[in-house]
């Protein structure tokens, strides 16, 4: 290439910057900035997860399945950066909605469903968010995220919750991208699009089993205390 043409294709691609429009150049650097995070290894997933749940989307089951599928040795690590980064990163939202967000959920959802939310968090909090937090998108989950803290869900119990949810939900990932390959993303996406019901079904049983579990382990140890 000759270096007026180079100079030209410089200018071009300068022009064609500058005629991006400011959410396109926004996202161009938000993309950049992914990109630098990847190579940071587990920490990177972390920043990264917490990023997606505070409020930037990022796909991260593909990101998760490729970094287990680089090392299966370390997919221990890469789940629970990336549930960790979700934790931390859904307090930002959640404390929004705290602050005083029922008007702006409002205008969100209708009055009816929000009764509903109302209702479902009242019954068992734990589980009206730890069942969300194990199903890939589309679920709406930064929502009810916002919706446990128009509620006035305790802070330990929505870390908690979150941080289980997200826990079971990449250690499957894992389990099936070591086993089947990164290609299980897809795989997983086109399931909970055609058969949403039973992948429902199936993943809130398999929630309120490891919930009961876990109050019958919490009853046992304190059983003795209460004895004394």
């Amino acid at each position: 290439m000759v270096p007026g043409d180079a100079a030209a294709n410089g200018g071009l691609s300068f022009a064609y910057n500058i005629n991006l429009s400011l959410k396109s150049k926004l996202i161009l650097k938000y993309s950049v900035a992914i990109a630098a995070l990847k190579a940071l290894g587990a920490w990177g997933v972390l920043i990264i997860a917490v990023l997606d749940a505070a409020a930037f989307g990022v796909p991260m089951d593909p990101l998760v399945a490729g970094f287990v599928y680089s090392a299966p040795h370390k997919s221990w690590l890469y789940c629970l950066a990336a549930s960790a980064g979700s934790a931390l990163g859904s307090l930002i939202p959640f404390y929004i909605g705290r602050a005083g967000g029922e008007l702006f959920l409002l205008k969100r959802i209708d009055e009816a469903r929000l009764l509903r939310l109302r209702d479902r968090f009242a019954k068992q909090e734990f589980l009206a968010l730890m069942v969300p937090a194990m199903l890939p998108p589309p679920t709406p989950f930064k929502l009810l995220v916002f919706s446990a803290g128009v509620f006035e869900m305790k802070v330990m119990q929505f870390v908690l919750a979150v941080l289980c949810g997200r826990l079971l939900r990449f250690g499957i990932l894992s389990a099936l991208t070591i086993y089947f390959g990164p290609q299980v993303v897809a795989t997983i996406k086109e399931v909970v699009k055609h058969h949403l019901g039973a992948g429902l079904a199936t993943l809130a049983a398999a929630a309120i089993v490891g919930y009961l579990i876990y109050r019958w382990r919490k009853t046992r140890v304190t059983a003795p205390t209460a004895r004394d």
